[in-house]
């Protein structure tokens, strides 16, 4: 028997997360691809944006570029808050809503390793790589003395080598805050976590874009990403359900296999069965 309500404990979670996100990470790196094949991947998402008339990435670059005070907050955000917020909205679940914290999970991980299929199908450059001709400002590198980032995205100085720079497709800044926007607004209690819930995601959607760093279609796909990931978390779920079969929900959270009694449910029905025994001899 198991207690549903309960999460998984907590050095077991931490560590398949720190190895789904090494694999991550190391994909990553392995999937970097070649450059010249990355800028015609960026160039035409930029050709079909511009056919659409959707390259929004280019007024805010260029609003982010001639305004440090815009262009200084965006690139802190870029470069922090991907990393910080997602891991404390994990420890929110976990802590304050248990029951919620292994789906919600589940959907995190199964997203994020579809974004790193994204990465290796289709290493892209983003549009502050591609040449100037193309109008774009590479907003890190412009404001880098006020960070400890360098000339190559939010990779400390020096670590650059440690990075993938072609793996803008899908953006999983925007797919990352997606995920924390949904479980702030769905289990938010008071009205300031749900407004996070709503500016959060739309606030990274516009940094990634403004600093450069991705395409529109890029957020697009970070947020249908997650969508796939959704429903293939879903289904994992349900299919998990099948394999354990039918259960019997008792007080407390408890569950219990069909026909399974609980131990101070047993003697009752024993002492019962033995009364009809006896009451049939008779």
């Amino acid at each position: 028997m198991t207690n549903r309500r309960q999460p998984p404990r907590w050095w077991a979670e931490l560590l398949l997360l720190g190895l789904v996100y090494g694999a991550y990470s190391g994909g990553r790196l392995l999937a970097r691809g070649d450059a010249g094949l990355a800028v015609e991947h960026g160039l035409a998402i930029l050709r079909a944006e511009e056919l659409l008339r959707i390259d929004f990435e280019r007024p805010l670059n260029r609003l982010f570029t001639h305004h440090g005070s815009l262009g200084i907050p965006a690139d802190f955000i870029y470069a922090s808050l991907h990393y910080l917020v997602t891991p404390a909205v994990l420890v929110w679940l976990y802590r304050r809503h248990p029951r919620h914290y292994r789906p919600a999970r589940t959907w995190l991980m199964l997203s994020t390793l579809l974004g790193l299929v994204g990465f290796t199908l289709l290493p892209t450059c983003p549009p502050r790589l591609l040449d100037t001709s193309y109008g774009f400002v590479d907003t890190m590198a412009r404001f880098s003395d006020y960070g400890w980032w360098g000339a190559e995205a939010s990779a400390p100085r020096g670590l650059g080598s440690f990075t993938n720079q072609f793996a803008a497709m899908p953006s999983l800044h925007v797919g990352w805050a997606l995920w924390c926007g949904v479980m702030l607004w769905r289990y938010g209690r008071h009205p300031l976590a749900r407004a996070l819930g709503v500016v959060y995601p739309t606030t990274t959607a516009l940094v990634v874009m403004g600093t450069a760093n991705h395409y529109f279609l890029d957020a697009a796909a970070g947020v249908a990403v997650m969508g796939v990931g959704h429903l293939a978390a879903r289904a994992l779920t349900a299919r998990a359900g099948g394999f354990r079969g039918k259960s019997t929900i008792v007080s407390g959270g408890w569950d219990t296999s069909a026909g399974e009694l609980l131990p101070a449910q047993r003697p009752a029905a024993q002492n019962a069965a033995d009364d009809d025994a006896s009451a049939a001899a008779r």
